[in-house]
């Protein structure tokens, strides 16, 4: 018997996750963390977990650094990402990542169960989700608007586009060629525009809107 370990910086999420996790009879135990410091902190006193159930947001940043930690560190340990978040970019990146399964934290108790048994058994799963090649494209439904209409600059703009297909702001700073300050200074810019705290409540201000981006 193995333990599992949730990383979630929403408290009542990562208690609630743990006390599921424990009643698993594939484990014998669950402990949760707030952030990566935590994580680490845990996974160097206890060891290899069976399972991690990680939330794709961690903070401001994805949890793709800590997924990567994992991944290298413990070859064996299975890595199931949550989210609320439920954009194909964001699933498209966490499969990119390494992570064995992603599951949308709305989802049923039952769902939740049958995921974290499959990669228990050594599978994956990323069933009943979008198709891999599902276009970010708009709907009829969609408002197209430009960083113009949202009161930003065009760099601002190409920061926000690459932050609504769910990228770090490492790899943005690798599309755009620039600094990881510079980037990070751009994306407090943008969340302050656009009045929002976090990632997840900027897509959330976002919903129903298309950003027209400018040509690559």
């Amino acid at each position: 018997m193995s333990y599992g370990l949730v990383i979630d910086d929403h408290p009542l999420v990562a208690r609630g996750v743990t006390g599921f996790l424990r009643a698993h009879p594939r484990l014998s135990d669950a402990v949760d963390a707030g952030d990566a410091e935590q994580a680490r902190a845990i996974l160097a006193e206890r060891g290899m977990p069976a399972i991690v159930l990680i939330d794709f947001w961690l903070g401001n940043d994805t949890a793709q650094a800590v997924i990567a930690h994992l991944l290298v560190t413990f070859h064996g340990a299975r890595v199931l990402v949550m989210s609320g978040d439920d954009r194909p970019g964001v699933r498209a990146t966490a499969m990119q990542t390494g992570a064995h399964g992603f599951v949308l934290k709305h989802e049923s108790p039952e769902v939740f169960h049958r995921a974290v048994t499959e990669l228990l058994d050594g599978g994956t799963w990323f069933q009943d989700l979008w198709p891999d090649t599902v276009p970010m494209e708009a709907t009829e439904l969609d408002v197209l608007v430009t960083p113009a209409d949202l009161g930003l600059a065009e760099r601002q703009g190409d920061i926000l586009a690459l932050l609504l297909d769910g990228l770090p702001n490492k790899r943005i700073a690798q599309v755009l060629r620039l600094s990881e300050s510079t980037v990070k200074e751009h994306v407090s810019a943008v969340l302050a525009r656009m009045g929002a705290h976090s990632r997840v409540e900027l897509m959330t201000r976002l919903r129903g809107q298309r950003l027209v981006r400018r040509p690559a």
